[in-house]
């Protein structure tokens, strides 16, 4: 897991034990939260570089690369995460590039019901490009998108939503993660609130439409959105990736 049992409960009371909130007479029993995706690494990549998913509900991963890029997965036998290539030089003529790709899964496909999804990033400063895409479902500029980055600024953990035709609307982390120690970043998407947590922690959170919806054909990555650019690539490590429905 790689990290401190304190963070460790905290992520999990904010993941597993969400508030229970009794109907009004009459009215139905709101759906129970399930988790709809959750990749551990612990097994490597297996079966053809494909990686397993620990919900029961998700698709396997299958790693993507460009110019013979590379996702290791380093730890124990039983305890394993993800290393994505190095960030390439300014003037670099062979860039090596590795991406996960799940598929088009409708458990991924949220619509305006609450939403969680997050990940543990361990990454230096030098690692952080202008976008370091952690997490995404969706391109915000054709479709809707829900979506986990590091910015370059400072290194603080953003959370995009778009609905189709909008704007995408971010939320920025107050604090910086690229301190080269495991850090556990989740953003929720509940009603009209988008949040972003760090190790558990409320960093950040603005105002969305209700109405906005995300709901999209394209599949889940993770690591980067596509092989078009070296910026929004990541470049740390990672683990515990996972997405929550309801």
């Amino acid at each position: 897991m790689h990290r401190s049992p304190r963070v460790l409960s905290a992520v999990l009371t904010v993941l597993v034990l969400p508030a229970v909130v009794l109907p009004a007479a009459g009215s139905a029993a709101p759906a129970a939260a399930v988790t709809v995706a959750r990749y551990t690494f612990d097994s490597g990549a297996v079966a053809a570089g494909r990686v397993a998913d620990r919900s029961g509900r998700g698709a396997a991963l299958v790693v993507r690369s460009a110019d013979r890029g590379r996702v290791h997965f380093n730890g124990t036998s039983t305890d394993k995460y993800a290393a994505f290539p190095a960030r390439c030089a300014p003037k670099a003529t062979v860039c090596p590039r590795a991406l996960l790709e799940g598929t088009d899964d409708p458990d991924l496909d949220p619509g305006t019901r609450r939403f969680r999804w997050g990940a543990s990033v361990r990454l230096t400063q030098s690692q952080v490009t202008d976008s370091s895409n952690v997490m995404q479902k969706g391109v915000a500029d054709t479709e809707s998108q829900w979506k986990l980055q590091i910015g370059a600024r400072q290194a603080k953990a953003q959370c995009v939503v778009a609905g189709q035709g909008t704007r995408p609307v971010i939320v920025r982390s107050s604090v910086g993660v690229a301190d080269n120690r495991w850090h556990h970043v989740m953003c929720q998407r509940s009603g009209n609130r988008l949040t972003v947590y760090v190790d558990g922690r409320d960093r950040g959170h603005v105002t969305i439409p209700a109405s906005l919806s995300i709901h999209n054909g394209l599949p889940l990555r993770i690591g980067g959105p596509n092989f078009h650019t070296r910026t929004d690539m990541y470049h740390g490590l990672l683990d515990d990736v996972w997405a929550r429905l309801g």
